[in-house]
């Protein structure tokens, strides 16, 4: 069984950046990060590969996030069913940030927040 197909698994990491092109050199340069592209209706996707397997992905800051909000990484959690996460989630204290989503040919997540305040 694979890190997306794990409960509870880290599957993924994102990261929603200022300046794209400066990040990938950054990355790139530090860790010998590969990278490819894909032409999205919101912008670019580039998807991290290490060692030629994808880990990752990049993009620009999406539009309606708050002004100010600087680059950040937001790790993905594999769940059985998102929507049940999000009822537990609320029921223990937590915060939904973003309401569960379909992302077209990937799955449904959402964005949450623990009653501490770290946001995954």
């Amino acid at each position: 069984m694979d890190r997306f197909e794990r409960p509870g698994d880290f599957s993924w990491v994102e990261l929603q950046a200022t300046d794209l092109e400066e990040a990938k050199r950054f990355y790139q340069e530090v860790f010998g990060w590969e990278y490819s592209e894909t032409e999205m209706p919101e912008g670019v996707y580039v998807e991290i590969k290490a060692m030629g397997q994808p880990v990752g992905g990049m993009m620009v800051m999406p539009k309606g996030v708050p002004p100010g909000t600087p680059s950040h990484w937001m790790p993905y959690v594999t769940v059985k069913d998102v929507d049940e996460v999000a009822q537990k989630v609320e029921k223990l204290g937590g915060r939904i940030l973003m309401l569960p989503t379909e992302v077209s040919g990937v799955g449904r997540f959402c964005v949450l927040q623990d009653p501490q305040g770290a946001v995954i």
